[in-house]
């Protein structure tokens, strides 16, 4: 399929874009009634994003692909993002900045580090399980975002990292941070693959029995005490 989507919009783009924008004022929907619409549109095309390019990977999807699983014309997409690789951009960035906000509001409305644990376990297990394929667009994909947009999301999934390290510094005491980090990210591996091997290995198993044993497995691995291997 045709992939070239990354650049500036074309004057084909411009031209089919202009023809579905009205030319007139619109007399049968308020500014809010529209703007609702262009979100709608734009967050589908997000979705319809996260779906294709998890299944058959940026390169092989084309912003034809995008709008028709979107429910609009390829040319369309132009409306809302300027090419292919903004929309990538849009989506990583979007989850990212959500992931971000929501940990501190976990945090922020805990009442200790323990609880704030828990809640941030609970919190990313459930995010893990809800978007399969965003986590594997990231992990397969992040190479072709813009630079910029590259730099942004590492310096957002950055923050999200030190939320969990500060509330771990806080039931670890003295624990060099370093060490913290490691026990975040190793934390995160363990609950961004399950989702894959819960979908796709073998016999499927229900969210609703994954779902407390990723939390406690989690837990475990956040709160173990560090000890040398017996050789």
């Amino acid at each position: 399929m045709p992939t070239t989507d990354h650049g500036e919009l074309t004057t084909a783009g411009r031209a089919a874009a202009s023809e579905e924008t009205p030319s007139g004022p619109d007399t049968t929907a308020g500014p809010t009634q529209r703007s609702r619409a262009k979100e709608s549109r734009r967050q589908a095309l997000l979705s319809a994003a996260a779906s294709l390019f998890a299944v058959d990977g940026f390169n092989k999807v084309s912003l034809e692909d995008l709008g028709a699983a979107a429910g609009v014309s390829g040319p369309a997409v132009y409306r809302h993002f300027p090419g292919k690789q903004a929309v990538l951009g849009a989506l990583l960035l979007t989850v990212s900045q959500d992931l971000l906000d929501g940990g501190r509001h976990v945090v922020a409305d805990a009442p200790e580090p323990s609880a704030a644990l828990a809640r941030l376990v609970q919190f990313h297990v459930d995010f893990a399980l809800s978007n399969p394929d965003v986590i594997r667009v990231q992990d397969r994909d992040f190479s072709n975002l813009a630079s910029e947009d590259q730099a942004q999301v590492r310096a957002l999934q950055r923050s999200y990292v030190e939320v969990w390290v500060d509330v771990l510094a806080g039931i670890h005491g003295t624990t060099d941070t370093a060490e913290l980090r490691m026990r975040a990210h190793a934390t995160f591996g363990l609950i961004n693959s399950t989702p894959h091997s819960v979908r796709n290995h073998g016999r499927r198993m229900a969210i609703k029995s994954a779902r407390p044993l990723l939390e406690n497995m989690a837990l475990a691995a956040l709160l173990v005490t560090a000890s040398p291997l017996a050789r």
